[in-house]
């Protein structure tokens, strides 16, 4: 009886303690996930990262690994503060969310009808353009990157020359039409908070959201940051990690940046999100839908959330530039088999996009419910690893054997993946990739064209018209392809 106690006891604290696991395999699960931290630091050149996986509302697996400062050789620890970016992004989204959810705004009404004072040109543009980035407004600061942007860039003193400065400014697109991401429009969705609130957005974040979940170590731009325990920035520059310095965000902005915090907090507001706590389940389900826009091109957002569909999962999520995401993975009912993933990183010798270390790690965590992403891992190591002879055939035939069965899926897979790999380890590794597809799917056009633009990407222009060639005969309809 004793015993039975003691694991009584034991499964209670479990739920409780952050960082447990408690599947079946606990240890081979974490260490999974450990060796794949491992392997994106050496792969990518990170300096120090932090993993987050929670499944049903629970922590089952909390690592971190690496340097928060590169020059004192500071390890990462559990409880340092990261900055994220444009995850201030998803705050700004939740708190419309709820507004939404008590009927006091309307996503398709223009957001002049609760904010006055926006340019002319803007005040029919509805508050889901706005959240959706279909707005088509224009940007309202320079996006660059480096040690010389933060110093560099400018802000108007206040909002309102914010908007002055823009009226004159041609629209991107007609709003609904297309998607363009922009900070402007979470200056926008700001604004419409304050003014319905009445009170500055960092207290309307800090009573409806931070507060409310217990986010102690959580702030909206650096005043107050302790000056120990914060990471140090990084962005990769020939080869070798520049401490970068973050732009002095000016307080109208922290609703899209300017965001600090710990992974415990982060998970905290995801688990609180997932579990229908700061938006009830049904309004996260209507919201939390693809959108189509006219032309029958997809919306990247839904509800400011990045929208994406894969092996029967609905995925929504955020990244905050390069090296920063989280990504909230469910069926329909958001009642049970739902995960959430926070995987944060203070910069990378390579610059790598947070997507592909968010993939690593739904692969490692789950490959057998997530196996788009455990085969988007697998490519890879393989686009990195020595060719030997024979191995695009064993491959080939490997990928053929998995768990991924559909074969269309698993063409539009190995190109994403031949494209992220082009992108942040470049053109050569991604060619094996490309090459590879051209195995898998030799009478498809669009894998032999996608090999066609790594090769012109390498300067390669002969073999690029060649392929380009023949990817247009595999295009044409059968009664026009020219004998041979």
């Amino acid at each position: 009886m004793k015993r039975k106690r003691l694991m009584t006891v034991l499964i209670a604290l479990a739920t409780l303690l952050p960082g447990t696991v408690f599947a079946r395999d606990d240890e081979a699960f974490s260490r999974a996930l450990e060796r794949q931290m491992v392997v994106n630091r050496e792969r990518h050149g990170i300096a120090g990262q932090a993993l987050l996986v929670a499944r049903d509302g629970r922590v089952v697996f909390r690592g971190v690994d690496g340097e928060a400062n590169v020059d004192t050789r500071r390890r990462v620890a559990s409880d340092d503060i990261f900055p994220v970016y444009s995850l201030a992004k998803l705050f700004t989204s939740t708190l419309i969310m709820q507004l939404v959810e008590k009927g006091q705004v309307d996503l398709d009404t223009p957001a002049s009808a609760y904010l006055p004072g926006l340019p002319a040109a803007w005040r029919t543009i509805a508050v889901r353009d706005f959240l959706d980035h279909t707005s088509g407004v224009p940007e309202y600061i320079d996006n660059r990157n480096g040690a010389g942007a933060a110093a560099d860039t400018v802000f108007a003193p206040d909002l309102a020359d914010v908007f002055t400065s823009l009226a004159d400014r041609p629209m991107q697109f007609a709003p609904g039409t297309d998607t363009r991401y922009t900070q402007t429009n979470y200056l926008v969705l700001a604004a419409l908070l304050e003014a319905r609130y009445g009170m500055p957005y960092p207290r309307i974040a800090e009573k409806r959201i931070l507060r409310r979940l217990g986010m102690r170590h959580t702030w909206l731009g650096p005043a107050g940051l302790p000056r120990r325990g914060v990471v140090t920035s990084y962005i990769g520059k020939a080869g070798r990690l520049q401490e970068e310095k973050d732009l002095a965000w000016p307080a109208y902005a922290y609703g899209h940046a300017g965001l600090y915090l710990t992974l415990d907090d982060l998970g905290r507001f995801l688990r609180a999100m997932s579990s229908g706590e700061l938006v009830g389940k049904a309004t996260l389900r209507r919201l939390w839908q693809p959108r189509t826009l006219p032309g029958g091109k997809r919306a990247w957002f839904a509800a400011g959330w990045e929208y994406g569909e894969s092996d029967g999962y609905r995925q929504v999520g955020h990244d905050g530039g390069t090296r920063v995401r989280v990504r909230i993975v469910f069926k329909d009912s958001l009642d049970e088999d739902v995960h959430a993933f926070a995987y944060l990183t203070n910069g990378s010798v390579r610059n790598v996009w947070s997507r592909m270390l968010m993939d690593s790690a739904m692969g490692a965590a789950a490959p057998d419910r997530f196996p788009a992403e455990a085969l988007s891992e697998t490519l890879v190591a393989y686009a990195l690893r020595a060719p030997a002879e024979g191995d695009v055939q064993t491959m080939a035939r490997s990928i053929r054997a998995g768990s991924v069965r559909d074969a269309a899926e698993r063409e539009r897979i190995v190109n994403n993946t031949g494209y992220a790999v082009r992108e942040n380890l470049g053109v050569d590794a991604a060619l094996r990739v490309f090459e590879l597809n051209t195995v898998l799917f030799p009478a498809s056009a669009n894998v032999w064209d996608s090999l066609a633009e790594a090769h012109a990407a390498k300067g390669d222009m002969d073999e690029a018209k060649a392929l380009r060639d023949k990817a247009r005969r595999l295009a044409a309809p059968a009664d026009e392809r020219p004998l041979r």
